[in-house]
C-alpha cells in the first residue's frame, strides 16, 4: 500500500469524524445514566459520562475549581495511557516510512510507469524493512469512537443536574456544556450583531488554540524538506493535510467547548509524545533553531570547504611542506 492510498484512508477517516460530529445528533432531554437506552449508551457514552460526574465531583469536594474541565483533562490523561502502546508503534511506523523515502523515490524513478512492479517492490520494502504501511492509522481509528463517545456523554451529563452550574465554568470559559446542540454556530452571528466581544473570545479562543495546535501536531508528523523525498504528489497531499484541522476549527466552534478542551489536550499530549519518538519532524522548517545541533554541525562543515577552496588548498599543502623541511 503506497503513501497515497494511505494518506485517502487517513483523510476519508477524519472526514468520517467530521460527518459524525457535525451531522448526527446525540439523544437530548431529559437522561438517566443509569438507565441506558441502547448498547452504545450502556457500555460507552454512559461509561464516560459517569466517569466525568465521579472525577467532578470528587475534585468539586476537594475544594479545586474548574472541576468538570479538570475531569475532562483526567479523562484525556488517562485515554492516552490506555493507548500508549499504540501510539507508539503508529509513530515508530511513521518514523520507518519517513526514512524509507529516499528508496520509495529511487523506486519510483525506476517503476515508475509500470504500477503494478512498484507496488510489489514497495511491498517488498516494506517486509524487509518490518514496515506497516497501515501501522499509522490504527489509533486514529481506536479514538474514533471514543471522540464520538466523548461528544455524546458530554450532552447526557447536559441532560441532567448532576454538575451544578459552579463546576461547569474553566477558567475564562463560562459553560463547556455550550454551544448546545440546539445553538451549533448559530451564537457567532448573535455574538456579532450584540458586540458581544467577551462572549466571542471565550468560546473562539479554545477552537483557536485547537486549531493551532493540530497544525503543529501535524508539521511534526511530516519529514523536513531536508530529508523529504522530492515526490510532487506527496507533497500535495501533505498541503491537503493541513486543510483537515481548518475544517475541524470551524466544526468545534459548534460543539460543546468541553469537547473541545478534550480535543486540545489530547493535541498537548500527541506533541509531547511525538518529540520524544520522532524529535520536532517538519517543525524545524518553520523554526530552524528546532534542528538538533548535531545536524547544524554536519551541514556546516561542507559548506565551509565550498565557500573558501584557496584555504583549504593551502591549508593541506602545509603539513607537506613541514615534512619537506624536517628531511
Amino acid at each position: 500500500m503506497n503513501k497515497r492510498l494511505r494518506t485517502v484512508i487517513l483523510v476519508s477517516v477524519l472526514l468520517i469524524i467530521a460527518a459524525l460530529l457535525s451531522g448526527c445528533s446525540p439523544a437530548t432531554g431529559s437522561v438517566d445514566l443509569n438507565n441506558p437506552p441502547g448498547v452504545w449508551e450502556q457500555f460507552v457514552v454512559y461509561p464516560i459520562a459517569k466517569a466525568l460526574v465521579w472525577l467532578s465531583n470528587l475534585i468539586a469536594s476537594i475544594g479545586i475549581p474548574y472541576s468538570f474541565g479538570w475531569a475532562i483533562i483526567l479523562i484525556t490523561i488517562a485515554i492516552k495511557l490506555a493507548t500508549l502502546p499504540l501510539t507508539r508503534k503508529q509513530l515508530q511506523s511513521q518514523k520507518a516510512m519517513q526514512d524509507l523515502q529516499p528508496k520509495q523515490k529511487e523506486l519510483q524513478e525506476k517503476y515508475g510507469k509500470d504500477r503494478q512492479k512498484l507496488s510489489e517492490e514497495q511491498m517488498k520494502l516494506y517486509k524487509e524493512a518490518g514496515v506497516n504501511p497501515m501501522g499509522g492509522c490504527l489509533p486514529l481509528l481506536i479514538q474514533l469512537p471514543i471522540l464520538w463517545g466523548l461528544y455524546q456523554a458530554l450532552y447526557a451529563v447536559a441532560g441532567t443536574d448532576l454538575v451544578p452550574p459552579a463546576q461547569r465554568a474553566f477558567f475564562w470559559i463560562p459553560d463547556l456544556f455550550f454551544p448546545t446542540l440546539a445553538v451549533g454556530t448559530n451564537w457567532l452571528g448573535e455574538a456579532f450583531q450584540a458586540q458581544d466581544w467577551g462572549m466571542l473570545f471565550a468560546y473562539a479562543s479554545l477552537p483557536i488554540i485547537m486549531l493551532v495546535t493540530q497544525l503543529i501536531v501535524q508539521k511534526m508528523t511530516q519529514a523536513p524538506k531536508s530529508k523529504a523525498a522530492k515526490d510532487t504528489q506527496a507533497q500535495m497531499m501533505n498541503q491537503m493535510m493541513f486543510f483537515m484541522p481548518i475544517m475541524f476549527g470551524y466544526i468545534t466552534l459548534g460543539l460543546p467547548a468541553g469537547l473541545t478542551l478534550y480535543w486540545t489536550v489530547s493535541n498537548v499530549l500527541s506533541m509531547i509524545q511525538q518529540y520524544f519518538i520522532m524529535g520536532w519532524g517538519a517543525m524545524v522548517d518553520w523554526i530552524p533553531a528546532l534542528a538538533p545541533k548535531s545536524a547544524a554541525v554536519q551541514i556546516a562543515a561542507p559548506v565551509a570547504v565550498v565557500q573558501d577552496p584557496v584555504q583549504a588548498e593551502a591549508a593541506a599543502d602545509k603539513p607537506v611542506k613541514r615534512n619537506r623541511r624536517r628531511r
